[in-house]
């Protein structure tokens, strides 16, 4: 009897695909901390532009667009707006796109 037929098959992969998965413990954000104090005006500016531009970046992706080509201004903006947040501006707009280019 050949070697291979001796060894035992491997289980199946566990899949989430067809079931969801479960956590232990539900979603809970993490508690906002203030800014540091001391910083100049810039860096809080830039900050938030950041933090603006991520939350785009992950609205957009959840609505299905994945590449920053199908993001023009008009669908960062009408994502801003559906999601409850002043329209970007054209620098943000830009940072959105810079965000979904590096995240592939």
């Amino acid at each position: 009897m050949p070697a291979a037929a001796l060894k035992p098959k491997p289980l199946p992969t566990q899949s989430t695909h067809r079931r969801p998965v479960l956590f232990d413990s539900p979603y809970e954000p993490v508690a906002k901390r203030p800014l540091p104090a001391g910083r100049p005006r810039e860096w809080y500016v830039a900050h938030n532009r950041r933090l603006k531009a991520m939350r785009l970046a992950i609205a957009l992706l959840d609505s299905g667009v994945h590449l920053p080509g199908q993001a023009p201004d008009e669908t960062i903006r009408g994502t801003a707006e559906r999601i409850g947040m002043r329209p970007p501006s054209d620098t943000t707009c830009h940072m959105v796109r810079a965000l979904m280019r590096y995240s592939r």
